[in-house]
């Protein structure tokens, strides 16, 4: 992951972009980047900073880059 993973301020929002395709990964890891909100390359979807979230990030951080934004 490129960002920060403080998790003391979870209030924010995340900013999250998949960069690198899923294909020849784990069905798992598919269905992470699904759940997500990502359909395709360089899409980016905002979700709230959550426990949840960040496990779910940093399960695909080589597929992904994450921004905190305020």
């Amino acid at each position: 992951m490129s960002a920060n993973t403080n998790t003391k301020g979870q209030s924010g929002r995340l900013r999250i972009t998949l960069v690198k395709s899923p294909i020849g990964y784990s069905e798992r890891q598919k269905r992470t980047v699904r759940a997500l909100g990502l359909r395709r390359l360089n899409q980016t979807v905002e979700h709230a900073d959550s426990p949840d979230i960040r496990g779910m990030l940093k399960k695909i951080g080589h597929l992904i880059t994450v921004e905190e934004v305020g």
